[in-house]
């Protein structure tokens, strides 16, 4: 399966659409989608890393096939604040708070008001990417759907210009020590408060 480059899926995110949701400028919307990701398809992979899990995201995916945003009007933050509170459950305040606190800080408040509208466009992302990319869609379940969050928090550009240098590294923790383990970092942090779910 081809990786998959985070910059992909900030190409489908309408910042400066959330900017003007937000009322906040375009850099620090686009700040806080950056830091808001990982949290996302981190929380998604602790998700997928069961079978179990795996399988309920996969069938998730199947509704969101073929979504496509041309605006924020199209998004329904409902069905975001669903996901969210399904993928993060009761930590997402300590996600969005501690996702605030990396990099430029103190975007917690923001980040919390971002994950429903960014959830809804990750899961059709994720549903192109899983529906197109893989020929053996079907059968495949947490290898599937691990992979392509593994490349994606992997920084599937190999680390190099991935949203602002840091990112990387910071995509790079976040699954435990998927590389080499920041014992620290966003990595630990999100084990912590997901604990291990």
């Amino acid at each position: 399966m081809a990786s998959v480059d985070i910059n992909e899926l900030l190409n489908d995110i309408p910042v400066g659409d959330i900017a003007a949701q937000l009322g906040i400028d375009e850099a620090t919307a686009k700040q806080a989608v950056t830091q808001a990701l990982p949290g996302l398809l981190g929380g998604m992979a602790v998700n997928a890393s069961s079978e179990e899990g795996a399988a309920k995201l996969t069938s998730a995916l199947k509704k969101h096939e073929g979504a496509k945003f041309k605006g924020l009007d199209a998004v329904d933050t409902e069905d975001g604040q669903k996901i969210v509170k399904h993928v993060l459950g009761d930590k997402e305040q300590d996600v969005a708070m501690a996702l605030g606190s990396q990099g430029q800080g103190g975007l917690g408040d923001i980040i919390q008001k971002l994950l429903p509208i960014l959830a809804p466009i990750v899961m059709a992302f994720l549903a192109k990417q899983f529906g197109g990319g893989s020929q053996t869609a079907q059968s495949d379940n947490s290898g599937g759907i691990g992979d392509i969050l593994g490349s994606l928090l992997g920084g599937g550009a190999g680390g190099s210009n991935a949203g602002g240098g840091d990112l990387g590294d910071l995509l790079g923790g976040l699954l435990g020590g998927g590389s080499n383990q920041s014992s620290g970092g966003l990595g630990g942090l999100l084990g912590g408060l997901l604990g291990g779910k």
